[in-house]
């Protein structure tokens, strides 16, 4: 009889709800805030953000220069605030959806300027994944 090691339980990663990526969809400002070294969380930022394909997508109005995109980008890790709920999330860069996530600003804001702005360069330079964790 050989010494097998204990087996460990994978804990499956976190995913959006149905209930949670409706009210993403609907809610037209989320709050971010980045995560700063000691674990605290820094002031939010109101942004926009769109669902696509069962994800949350955001990406910086000011591109990567924006304040609150460098600070979630130090850690990759913060949270956000949206309709009275907050969520501990991950970020990670994702471009593989571009014109998906261009069309759905598009549905979702407008045709309008700062739309405009969303979905084209810098701001499509820094279109993050949003998981919660």
């Amino acid at each position: 009889m050989g010494c097998d090691p204990p087996r460990r339980e994978r804990t499956p990663m976190p995913t959006w709800t149905t209930d949670e990526l409706a009210s993403l969809d609907r809610v037209r400002e989320i709050r971010v805030a980045g995560r700063r070294a000691d674990g605290s969380l820094r002031t939010p930022t109101i942004v926009w953000g769109v669902v696509v394909d069962g994800a949350l997508y955001l990406r910086s109005y000011k591109g990567p220069d924006g304040q609150w995109y460098r600070a979630v980008r130090r850690h990759d890790e913060g949270a956000i605030t949206w309709g009275g709920r907050t969520v501990d999330v991950s970020f990670a860069p994702d471009a593989s959806k571009d014109a998906e996530i261009d069309a759905a600003y598009l549905g979702k804001y407008g045709g309008g300027g700062s739309t405009q702005a969303m979905i084209t360069s810098p701001a499509t330079e820094t279109t993050l994944r949003v998981e919660p964790r």
